[in-house]
């Protein structure tokens, strides 16, 4: 049975829900496909105007295979037209090789009763098309009754097939792969990695695999996921999601935050934690996992001594672990030769006395490029290579993903969403959104600049984050909910816009921008920092150079341009899933402490709990996970009150505002002590 490139339908019978209905063992909704997104949201074309690439799908059968209707029905669903589905004889096997690709450019080899995923062959295609790999593979979701788990090939050895030539639908193998030598996809997987060739994972599902086999038990790591503050902020977010998603790559993880022994105001001033060392050495991890430290402390000494009894690694959500104080350098020199009291912007947070500069900065460089030092984890290319300019030379760096809920941040009804938050139904509505929305360090001179200039009657504006005065921005037909704690909320805010803007030049990657095109609304932004990485030019946004006037001018050709927005943000929502889910930041975080040396490479194939399968839009029982963005708004008091304080003192707190609320914090807590023991 052939299905061509120009007759997707020719041949291939549809197929009822297995079971007869209700909820499918597999656990994905709408199988094989109706209702989910596929190709009504597939832009016509890829990024770049290039045709989608020619699949040729391969399934041997002799016809008499159970399942094998429910094959052909998972990939006419895909509503890809560009593929081609073989159903050949096993005479096809009797060379121990499949045929060849033929006119397609990329293989994939799917065994009879296997399943694509919705989307699937869009997700492994785009994917293949922007990075060129010789191979690209997605997750395979193993069920019986019920998921048992899902799992991936690994990079290096690739996975056994236990005597099943056609083992391996989850990866989609680029044509000239085969070299003029089929294989089963197992060895050829095997011999690209040998060879060295580009091999990519997705972490999106991408096939459904029946195995009546008792799930094996995944040997985790122990691991301790330490905060300065705990869960708070941006940083905070991007360290709970990350040991979210170790725990569900089986991994024991325990939160802990410096703040449950010392007090924020203490930070400038503390550099022991006894009690916070001693329970993280009576856990004896496998591994610390420590990031955002600067909201309890201002060096890394803890780790120094951590590092003496466990592996340790750090997450550079900032730059602070490699400056004498500061997140961000921001054209600042001295760090090149040592940061020192001559700092320009020591009151800025996280504030440091002028006089401690310099040695906290030694101190910092001598944790870092210790023998066992932390294991600095990049969350972007940019961050990555000012690690290696700034840290020691003995100092190890790995690029990782961070971790986001793809099934929170999902598309949705945009309509729908607008009609529930209170949204003009026809308005072009430009989103913008921090923890802070005005804050300087995220642009928002330039941000407004470009917002007035756009502003005229069918534009709106939608401020999202802690705003004191939304009125000083002087924007029309602004709405401003401010701080959203809940992440379907925040989602369902992204959902509702038609475009998000960021004037940030400080980010080490940019968390936002990824949100909003999970849910399908495209990013503009500045061509600077790890926003390069967070927003692909051309794929899920767009990037300006820093130069004046350059927002603005893109940000009225984008507001003009609907067919454009519609189709990066469909673009943006595939690409982000890919590399952006639970399971890639996990498998990024464990290939980065296997090459490092840091922890052996987990044997086989890296392998999840069945509730990953939940952070995925596609599951039918989705589950976001612990949720919570950022603190709840502030009182209307709160705001008057820290508003003058921005009219009296700034934004940054002088050295004796800082010593005043140490030491009015000390008091307090002695105060509390003595009633307690008394």
């Amino acid at each position: 049975m052939k299905r061509s490139f120009d007759d997707p339908s020719d041949g291939v019978p549809a197929a009822a829900p297995p079971g007869g209905g209700g909820r499918p063992a597999h656990g994905i909704a709408g199988w094989p496909g109706q209702g989910q997104r596929g190709a009504d949201s597939r832009p016509d074309s890829l990024p770049d105007g290039r045709p989608w690439p020619r699949l040729r799908i391969v399934t041997v059968s002799d016809g008499t295979e159970a399942g094998l209707a429910d094959t052909l029905a998972s990939v006419l669903a895909q509503g890809y037209p560009e593929a081609r589905h073989d159903v050949l004889p096993p005479a096809t096997l009797a060379d121990g090789a499949f045929p060849d690709a033929g006119a397609a450019d990329h293989v994939l080899i799917l065994r009879a009763g296997d399943m694509l995923a919705p989307g699937a062959l869009t997700a492994l295609a785009l994917e293949a098309a922007l990075t060129g790999a010789a191979a690209v593979a997605g997750l395979r979701v193993l069920y019986d009754a019920a998921v048992t788990g899902l799992d991936a090939p690994s990079l290096d050895a690739g996975f056994e097939d236990d005597g099943d030539p056609q083992s391996g639908g989850e990866i989609l193998f680029a044509s000239s792969a085969f070299d003029g030598e089929p294989a089963r996809p197992a060895e050829l997987w095997a011999r690209l990695a040998a060879a060295g060739a580009p091999l990519v994972r997705i972490g999106r599902p991408v096939l459904l695999q029946r195995d009546s086999a008792a799930p094996k038990p995944i040997e985790g790591l122990s691991i301790v996921s330490l905060t300065g503050a705990g869960h708070r902020g941006g940083a905070g977010i991007a360290q709970r999601r990350l040991g979210e998603a170790l725990r569900l790559s089986g991994h024991r993880v325990a939160q802990m935050a410096l703040t449950d022994e010392s007090p924020p105001a203490a930070a400038e001033w503390t550099d022991a934690f006894p009690g916070t060392e001693a329970t993280i050495r009576q856990l004896g991890p496998d591994l610390v996992i420590a990031g955002n430290l600067h909201g309890a402390t201002r060096s890394l000494d803890i780790l120094g001594r951590l590092g003496a009894t466990a592996r340790t690694a750090l997450v550079l959500h900032d730059l602070f672990p490699l400056t004498g104080r500061c997140a961000y350098p921001k054209g600042c020199t001295r760090i090149a030769v040592g940061c020192d009291a001559a700092c320009p912007t020591p009151d800025e947070y996280p504030q440091l006395r002028r006089n401690r500069i310099p040695g906290l900065h030694v101190r910092k460089r001598s944790v870092l490029g210790a023998p066992g030092g932390p294991l600095l984890l990049a969350n972007s290319r940019w961050t990555a290579e000012r690690a290696r300019d700034y840290a020691p030379p003995a100092a190890r760096v790995a690029q990782i993903a961070l971790a986001f809920p793809t099934g929170v941040f999902a598309p949705g009804d945009r309509a729908a969403l607008r009609r529930r938050l209170g949204l003009p139904a026809d308005d072009v509505l430009v989103m913008f959104s921090a923890v802070i929305v005005d804050a300087p360090d995220k642009g928002v001179t330039d941000l407004v600049e470009a917002l007035r200039r756009v502003a005229r009657p069918g534009i709106g504006f939608v401020a999202v984050g802690r705003l004191d005065d939304p009125a000083r921005l002087g924007l029309p037909n602004l709405h401003a909910p401010g701080p959203i704690g809940e992440e379907a909320e925040l989602a369902a805010w992204y959902g509702a816009c038609d475009l998000h803007v960021t004037a940030s030049r400080l980010e080490t990657l940019g968390q936002t921008p990824i949100e909003a095109g999970l849910c399908g609304t495209p990013t503009l932004a500045y061509r600077a920092t790890g926003l390069t990485t967070a927003v692909i030019d051309g794929v899920t946004g767009r990037l300006v150079p820093e130069v004046p006037g350059a927002l603005a001018a893109a940000l009225e050709e984008f507001v003009a341009d609907g067919a454009a927005r519609r189709r990066l943000g469909a673009f943006a929502r595939i690409a982000l899933e890919n590399r952006f889910s639970y399971a890639a930041a996990s498998m990024s975080i464990e290939a980065a402490l296997a090459t490092s040396g840091i922890l052996p490479r987990r044997a086989g194939r890296p392998r999840f709990a069945p509730e990953m399968l939940a952070r995925f839009d596609l599951a039918a029982d989705r589950h976001g996970g612990e949720g919570g963005t950022v603190d709840a708004p502030s009182p209307p008091l709160v705001r008057r009150l820290r508003q003058a304080k921005h009219a009296l003192l700034g934004r940054n707190l002088p050295f004796w505002a800082r010593r005043s609320l140490y030491l009015a914090t000390r008091l307090r807590g002695a105060l509390r002590r003595r009633g307690i023991n008394a």
